[in-house]
């Protein structure tokens, strides 16, 4: 038996460069490019939040919503730095953790240390980085994410199994992890609208409705999740998704996410001196169906822009109808770093450029480089 913590960094992006930059606290940060670019929000700060702006949303809804907020674009090198000094917080207390995302990891700890653990992990990360974080405490994965979920901002709460009733029932049923809106519509034509309700409603019924992610569901809304942490630690591939807080319908939107994961993927395996020669995209659909499609290549590649084109192929052979509720990009099938060719084709320019657009930005940080998405997806 070990508690389980989420340790979840707070408008991630937003508060790194609030931090860098005094002269930005207080006022609303919108992480994801230019007031005029076709992209979409990566981050926003909690004050950006008060005027309706999201994370995924259209950059052209953001700039309407709050016209007067400081629009920057994504310095993912810095991010991932500042990512990887957190981890190394965390590992200062426990070796078993589970990078979630860039800005979230489980940890396991013992037993009944999660809650002394978790105000440690806060004010450590708070005092040496100078960062927001919010830490869920629990006996599972589940339920520290909604004690998470229930702590934010930049605070500490623990779910205990003798809690559920009392702090997870009486929850609208879209508090629960993996309940997107049209499940929350079919749930409320079962006159289900309350966790609680879901927990009581018969586990058969369920699963005749929604199939083997009914049985799931009855199981979340009863506060059992029997997933492990996953802290395997030889990579077998490298992956970067981002669910969308609302099921978007936009194609262009989709491929500039696209792009934004590719790139991550891209940098993580620059950094680990490896190439990959599968490319796997992950698509889940607004009623939570989920496919992937992978693509296996002749030569290895680790560029940002071979990894984006193959993950824009399978998306739009395999989009289906919107909208979509997840995307994700992975790259498997490693080769380590080999020599570029004598005759350098567009796979080793394309690594070539991405290297030096890494290096750039270390040196100089996100105003060295500006990437022209819309260029990709012409």
């Amino acid at each position: 038996m070990r508690d389980i913590l989420l340790c979840d960094l707070d408008a991630f992006f937003a508060s790194v460069e609030q931090r860098d930059h005094p002269e930005y606290r207080g006022r609303p940060v919108i992480v994801g490019g230019k007031p005029s670019d076709r992209g979409v929000v990566s981050t926003c700060s909690y004050e950006a939040r008060l005027f309706g702006v999201r994370s995924a949303m259209p950059m052209a809804t953001a700039v309407r919503l709050c016209p007067h907020a400081v629009f920057l674009p994504v310095d993912m090198a810095r991010y991932q730095e500042v990512s990887r000094q957190v981890s190394a917080i965390y590992g200062r207390f426990t070796p078993d953790l589970e990078p979630a995302s860039i800005d979230e990891a489980y940890l396991g700890v013992p037993a009944d240390k999660g809650r002394q653990t978790a105000a440690a992990i806060h004010l450590a990360v708070r005092e040496e980085l100078s960062l927001p974080v919010t830490v869920g405490v629990a006996v599972n994965k589940l339920l520290a994410k909604m004690a998470c979920e229930l702590a934010k901002p930049d605070g500490v709460k623990e779910i205990r199994t003798e809690d559920v009733p009392l702090v997870v029932w009486p929850l609208p049923v879209k508090s629960l992890p993996g309940v997107g809106p049209q499940t929350e519509e079919k749930l409320r034509r079962l006159a289900v609208h309350t966790i609680g309700q879901l927990a009581r409603y018969p586990e058969t019924l369920l699963t005749r409705k929604f199939g083997k992610f009914g049985a799931m569901l009855h199981q979340y809304a009863n506060g059992i999740d029997r997933r492990n942490l996953q802290t395997a630690r030889e990579p077998v591939s490298v992956s970067e998704e981002t669910t969308f807080q609302k099921d978007i319908c936009d194609q262009d939107q989709a491929l500039t996410v696209l792009l934004d994961l590719a790139e991550q993927v891209g940098q993580h395996l620059r950094r680990e001196n490896l190439k990959a020669r599968t490319v796997t995209v992950k698509i889940r659909f607004g009623d939570f169906r989920t496919i992937t499609r992978a693509r296996t290549l002749p030569h290895p590649v680790d560029g940002n822009g071979s990894i984006y084109e193959v993950a824009r192929d399978l998306f739009l052979g395999h989009r289906g109808a919107p909208p979509w509720r997840l995307l994700g990009v992975q790259a498997s099938n490693f080769a380590k770093l080999e020599q570029l060719s004598l005759f350098n084709d567009q796979r080793d320019r394309d690594s070539q450029v991405s290297r030096t657009m890494d290096e750039l930005r270390r040196k100089y940080g996100r105003k060295a480089l500006r990437k022209a998405k819309t260029l990709l997806q012409d």
